[in-house]
């Protein structure tokens, strides 16, 4: 089948923002035409199966021959003439071969174009090919027109064919502002409306974010191509996810494991742009479940706030301190806090005196919600409370940073803050050596100076380890998780030692601040909800509140051991600069590419 395609784009009469449009006609015309095969005394594919059948057959022949020469010390320049059959059968069978896979090359040879088609229109481009193999490259939504051409010219009379023609199609574009819309987004770009009350007014979210888009384009004089707009629900995000939108991004998730964690199995979503990070977490992941798979165990589970107040004097705060301790109060407390929710139940009350400022730790479960807004209602509750018997306190903030909550602190590290997981391994010595590429010895050594002795020398605060915060993050954004509090969640120590007389290798991984939940924040939003829903946590567990919660700490603490042990042992292997410069570097130049 000939195709023959002309370009019907005129460049001088195109404007921008209309759709283009490119003419196409395919023409069958298969009886005029001569092919390369077509001289073989038999068909093509009979032919084929034949010599490639004598190729191997006399290759299979020869090698024997000459294994059996060499068996007997038999000089090989000594053939008989079945060896000159088969050398002869060999060297024609090779050429054929040759001959075959260029058929293509040689088909061009022979079926010479003519020249009355590359002249039939000197005013257009004509382009000649065999079918049509029109590609969209990934994420492009381009679509073209096509219609029918006029028939080539030639100078013989063609026989009467059967267009082949497809439908004509639009490009699918963002349609221009509507003449009402063109008046908001004027108003917003002079400041008479306010981005942020676009959703109120107008009580669509999509086009209050189309708007406060182009507005936004307007005032600053920069392009926001690339960001996508369509294809978002942003309803679902109004009031609990994100304020003023103009549209969102894209990280590709990919998957690791199965992951083999307390006798199951788990695909493990990461949403990251680093290469080397899942394939390196899978690789981990490999190693433990070949070696019988891992087991966790949560410590402790419970949210905590820490409010500030102030008095007059030290010894009114620390008066309030021994208040709040005494266990013959706590009752009291705990049902006052408790009867702002559910599922948050008051665990303990933590104090700190400095000065005449007393800051109060409070802890509580919080079901399958990652519980900050459930524990600082609780706390409010509390303090309106205590204003009653100590009308003298002053409180300065429900957040005093003895939480503490988005930072590092050494108080989340002794104490915990949301689920304290501690995950172990026992990796064997082969599977060290096959799947991991190093030994048991390297890797307890290298544990030792790098995320123990490093760490120390490096002052580091909850960070003894390679890298926990890698895979937490990862797993965070893919499951609609806070990502600002990958701080204290990646607090963690890996520890490796040998057993089995140095046999085989024990890794652990302790973590005592994973702040996660399987409710409320980004958790509902559909990308982040069908992460959760491959994990088998997905929303609120109605039988047991807590449990998927609690699951998803022990995921992302099985995660977490499977990537330090994959990087420990690329480190120990010296193969991290190698795998990095394999996957982590991109391809494209640089240098070409335009900023808008």
């Amino acid at each position: 089948m000939e195709v023959g395609r002309r370009s019907a784009m005129e460049y001088s009469n195109t404007k921008v923002g209309k759709p283009l449009k490119m003419k196409v006609k395919f023409v069958d015309d298969e009886k005029d035409v001569v092919k390369a095969s077509d001289a073989l005394p038999l068909p093509l594919y009979i032919t084929n199966a034949v010599f490639f059948a004598l190729f191997f057959s006399v290759v299979y022949f020869l090698l024997t021959s000459w294994r059996e020469k060499i068996r007997t010390n038999t000089p090989l320049h000594i053939i008989n003439l079945s060896e000159i059959v088969a050398i002869l059968a060999f060297v024609a069978s090779f050429i054929y071969l040759l001959g075959f896979f260029g058929i293509d090359f040689v088909q061009s040879l022979i079926l010479h174009p003519s020249n009355d088609i590359w002249a039939a229109d000197d005013d257009e481009e004509e382009i000649i090919i065999k079918e049509d193999a029109r590609k969209v490259p990934c994420g492009q939504a381009l679509d073209f027109s096509i219609t029918k051409m006029a028939p080539i010219a030639s100078p013989e009379p063609a026989p009467k064919v059967a267009p082949k023609v497809f439908e004509e199609k639009t490009m699918i574009e963002t349609p221009p502002p509507t003449a009402e819309d063109e008046g908001i987004i004027k108003a917003v770009v002079a400041g008479t409306i306010p981005s942020y009350s676009l959703e109120t007014k107008l009580g669509d979210c999509k086009r209050a974010a189309s708007i406060r888009r182009e507005a936004l384009q307007r005032v600053t004089g920069k392009s926001l191509e690339g960001l996508p707009l369509e294809g978002f629900d942003y309803e679902s995000i109004l009031g609990q996810c994100c304020e003023m939108p103009v549209g969102y991004i894209t990280i590709p998730v990919g998957i690791a494991g199965p992951l083999m964690l307390n006798g199951r199995e788990f695909s493990v979503p990461m949403a990251t742009t680093e290469g080397c990070l899942v394939a390196s977490t899978n690789r981990g992941c490999k190693a433990i479940n070949l070696s019988g798979g891992a087991s966790s165990v949560l410590l402790k589970d419970g949210m905590t706030r820490a409010p500030v107040v102030r008095f007059n004097s030290a010894k009114r705060a620390a008066e309030l301190k021994f208040f709040l301790e005494d266990p013959e109060n706590y009752e009291t407390i705990s049902m006052v806090f408790n009867k702002s929710s559910r599922f948050g139940r008051l665990q303990t009350v933590k104090c700190a005196v400095a000065g005449k400022n007393l800051y109060i730790r409070f802890t509580c479960s919080t079901g399958d919600a990652m519980g900050m807004n459930m524990v600082s209602k609780g706390v409010q509750n509390v303090l309106d409370f205590l204003q009653n018997d100590f009308p003298d306190m002053d409180v300065i903030g429900i957040s005093g940073n003895y939480c503490s909550d988005k930072k590092p602190a050494a108080v989340n590290w002794i104490e915990g803050r949301g689920k304290s997981v501690v995950c172990e391994a026992v990796i064997k010595g082969d599977i060290v050596t096959k799947v991991l590429k190093t030994n048991v010895a390297a890797l307890v050594e290298l544990n030792m100076l790098k995320n123990l002795t490093g760490s120390a020398i490096a002052g580091a605060l909850g960070g003894f380890n390679a890298h926990a915060s890698n895979i937490v993050s990862a797993v965070y954004l893919a499951t609609g998780q806070d990502p600002a509090q990958n701080i204290e969640s990646s607090h963690c120590i890996t520890m490796m030692e040998a057993i089995n007389d140095g046999k085989d290798l024990h890794v652990s991984v302790t973590m005592p601040s994973i702040e996660v939940g399987t409710v409320g924040g980004g958790t509902q939003l559909a990308s982040q909800s069908a992460c959760l829903n491959l994990l088998g946590v997905k929303g609120a567990n109605r039988e047991a509140p807590g449990t998927n919660a609690r699951q998803l700490a022990s995921v992302v603490a099985g995660s977490v051991l499977a990537g330090e042990l994959s990087l420990m042992s690329a480190i120990a292997a010296g193969q991290l600069v190698k795998s990095h410069m394999k996957y982590n570097r991109s391809n494209k130049d640089v240098t070409a590419v335009a900023s808008a």
